[in-house]
């Protein structure tokens, strides 16, 4: 756990907004990227049909000071990628080998969010949590099932836990928060038009916001009191759009019932 930015992988793979020209070098790294590694910023932008200016940019969003310290995060995924490789073995059947593609993926997303959660952001959400009065927790789409379950989990620390999946409900729950309750969201892509409602509610009423999600520059990351990102590597596997996963932010949750039963400061 550490406050750098992380692996470049799982950043281009957790759905943050990038324009056009800053998506085609992602999709240009993710494709090779052992080549894009080793690769200059110049030699990156002409692959991807950018400009060097771009690239820059992206790094930038990122979260890093400049291309080479982009490169060097780059590489160090490309060790992970060359170790899990390693640790593979090719079974003849096409299954078998699709199980453990999805098996790597999952531990390689498991890691991924343990090293990105940002301790300073994780102790203020526990102390918050643990202090709440009332804990409204709410979610969107894909995500309501892991905000079920987080309501089940707190509940049974004896949190009083109020959630729901009908907008104006939400609304209502998140109006009557007061500065001594809280408000977690999960929402794995950051955009949510309910969530970002509920969230500036209860900023208005002065209650701490609590945000589990993939796009730390998300418009939800942009409200939240405090901001625990999870991972999403599922693009790795499909060749198509497909929903973010939900396995990161229900780790996230699980880490924070566990520490609050445990009591960790």
């Amino acid at each position: 756990m550490h406050d750098s930015p992380g692996s470049v992988i799982t950043q281009l793979c957790s759905g943050i907004q990038l324009y056009s020209a800053e998506r085609r070098i992602a999709d240009c790294i993710l494709a090779d990227v052992k080549w894009a590694s080793v690769a200059t910023s110049a030699e990156l932008a002409k692959a991807s049909h950018s400009s060097e200016a771009t690239v820059t940019r992206l790094c930038h969003k990122l979260g890093y000071e400049n291309y080479r310290k982009f490169q060097l995060e780059l590489a160090r995924d490309v060790l992970e990628q060359q170790e899990a490789e390693a640790r593979k073995r090719a079974p003849a059947d096409p299954l078998k080998q699709a199980l453990l593609d999805l098996q790597n993926n999952r531990q390689e997303e498991v890691q991924a969010t343990i090293q990105a959660l940002n301790l300073p952001q994780l102790r203020q959400a526990l102390s918050i949590l643990r202090a709440a009065e009332i804990v409204e927790i709410e979610a969107a789409g894909t995500n309501l099932p892991v905000a079920m379950d987080a309501s089940l989990k707190l509940g049974s620390l004896g949190k009083r836990c109020m959630s729901s999946p009908v907008p104006e409900k939400v609304q209502a729950f998140s109006a009557a928060l007061t500065p001594r309750d809280a408000l977690l969201l999960i929402s794995s892509t950051g955009r949510s038009e309910t969530l970002e409602m509920a969230a500036n509610a209860a900023r208005k009423n002065g209650t701490p916001v609590i945000l589990i999600t993939c796009d730390k520059h998300s418009a939800l990351a942009g409200l939240a009191s405090h901001t625990l990102l999870a991972s999403n590597r599922i693009q790795r596997l499909a060749s198509t759009d497909v929903q973010p996963s939900q396995l990161s932010a229900e780790l996230v949750v699980e880490l924070l019932y566990y520490l609050l039963l445990e009591n960790f400061e």
